[in-house]
């Protein structure tokens, strides 16, 4: 089954004001969706859509015209970067998605928890 953009979208809706995630952890919550569909995704988003809270997996904004204002769009939320330009990803990583999300997507709660686990270790 193909995954469509509204459904990225819905999934990137999930992601609450002061987290982050990247484009490979939408990506891992969603069968047969890659990272660079979540990016193309992002390129259809409605106005009133979160972009700025998906990031690189090495914790930076995305190379592209709109990274200073992504960055400071996070630090109005709170999120803070490191030294080097990355997000403090002990800080700030999303959670993952409500109950709700989880419910609607049909996806199997144990498989979501394995998934979230697998994002904080390198």
């Amino acid at each position: 089954m193909a995954i469509d953009d509204a459904a990225i979208h819905a999934l990137i809706r999930e992601v609450p004001k002061g987290e982050v995630a990247s484009y490979g952890m939408i990506a891992s919550l969603l069968p047969g969706v890659g990272p660079r569909q979540v990016a193309r995704a992002m390129r259809s988003a409605p106005k009133d859509l979160r972009w700025y809270r998906i990031i690189t997996a090495s914790g930076a904004p995305a190379d592209h015209s709109g990274a200073k204002e992504q960055r400071r769009l996070l630090k109005r939320e709170g999120v803070a970067f490191r030294k080097n330009g990355a997000v403090d990803w002990a800080a700030h990583r999303w959670q993952g998605p409500s109950q709700k999300w989880i419910d609607r997507s049909g996806a199997d709660i144990h498989d979501v928890m394995e998934t979230i686990a697998g994002w904080g270790r390198k």
